[in-house]
C-alpha cells in the first residue's frame, strides 16, 4: 500500500459532510443579497488557523518591505502578535489533534515558530549581521521544515509541495534581493490562505481517540456520505 493516497486530489472544494472533530468550532458564512449569494463558505478550526497565520505572515513581511519602521519596534509588536496567534493555534487545534492522534504537531509548530522568534529577536537586538541578512530565507526554511514533517504525519502530498514552494522561494531571493520580504510574504501567506480555503489531501481517518461510540458511528456515517457524494460528482 502506498504511503500517500494518490487517488485523492491534492486540492479540491471543501467537503460538506464533516466529522465530529471538524464540526468543533466550525464557522459558517452564507451572505446573501436577495436570491444572490455574495459569499458562502465554512471554515474548520484548522482552516481558521491557516487563515490567521496566512494574514499574519503576509502582514509581517509586507510591512518590512514597504514601511520604514525600526527593526526593534517591529520585533516587539510582531513577536507579541505571533505569541497570541500561537496560543490560538494551540487552543483551536487541541481537540482535533487529540482525536486524530496528532497532538505532536502542535508542539512541532510551537517549537519551530517559538524558536524562530527567539532567534530573530536575538539577531535584531544584538545586531547579528548574518541573521539580519538572511531573515527571509531563515523563515522560509523554518516553514518548509514544518510542512515536510506535517506532510509525513498527515500523509499529505500537498503539504510537501508547499515545502518545495518555500525552498524555491529561498532560491528566488538570491535573484530578487531587493524584494525578498515581499516575495517571502507572498509565498508564506498565499500557501497558508490556499490551505485554509480548500480541502487538501491527507491520510484516511484512523481509530479515533477521545470519541464516544456514538461519535465514532457518526463519523463512519459521514465517511460513507462523503464517498457517496464523491461518486455522484464523478458520474456527473
Amino acid at each position: 500500500m502506498s504511503f500517500f493516497n494518490s487517488q485523492e486530489p491534492l486540492l479540491r472544494k471543501k467537503q460538506t459532510a464533516l466529522d465530529v472533530q471538524d464540526l468543533e468550532g466550525l464557522l459558517h458564512f452564507d451572505w446573501r443579497w436577495g436570491n444572490f449569494t455574495l459569499f458562502a463558505a465554512h471554515y474548520t478550526r484548522i482552516d481558521q488557523i491557516f487563515l490567521l497565520w496566512g494574514l499574519l505572515s503576509a502582514g509581517i513581511f509586507t510591512v518590512a518591505q514597504f514601511l520604514p519602521i525600526a527593526w526593534a519596534t517591529q520585533a516587539i509588536y510582531w513577536s507579541l502578535l505571533t505569541i497570541a496567534v500561537m496560543a490560538a493555534m494551540v487552543i483551536w487545534s487541541w481537540y482535533w489533534t487529540g482525536v486524530e492522534r496528532l497532538r505532536w504537531l502542535i508542539w512541532l509548530w510551537v517549537s519551530l515558530i517559538g524558536g524562530g522568534v527567539l532567534l530573530t529577536d536575538w539577531g535584531i537586538y544584538t545586531y547579528q549581521p548574518w541573521i539580519m541578512a538572511h531573515l527571509c530565507q531563515f523563515w522560509l526554511s523554518v516553514c518548509a521544515a514544518g510542512y515536510i514533517l506535517t506532510g509525513f504525519g498527515l500523509r499529505s502530498r500537498c503539504l510537501h509541495l508547499m515545502a518545495i514552494a518555500h525552498f524555491l522561494g529561498c532560491g528566488a531571493i538570491i535573484y530578487l534581493p531587493n524584494w525578498q520580504f515581499l516575495l517571502s510574504g507572498i509565498v508564506m501567506g498565499a500557501s497558508l490562505l490556499l490551505l485554509g480555503e480548500y480541502q487538501w489531501d491527507m491520510r484516511s481517518p484512523s481509530q479515533f481517540a477521545l470519541l464516544s461510540q456514538e461519535q465514532i458511528e457518526f463519523n463512519q456515517q459521514q465517511h460513507e456520505l462523503r464517498l457517496s457524494l464523491e461518486s455522484t460528482a464523478h458520474r456527473c
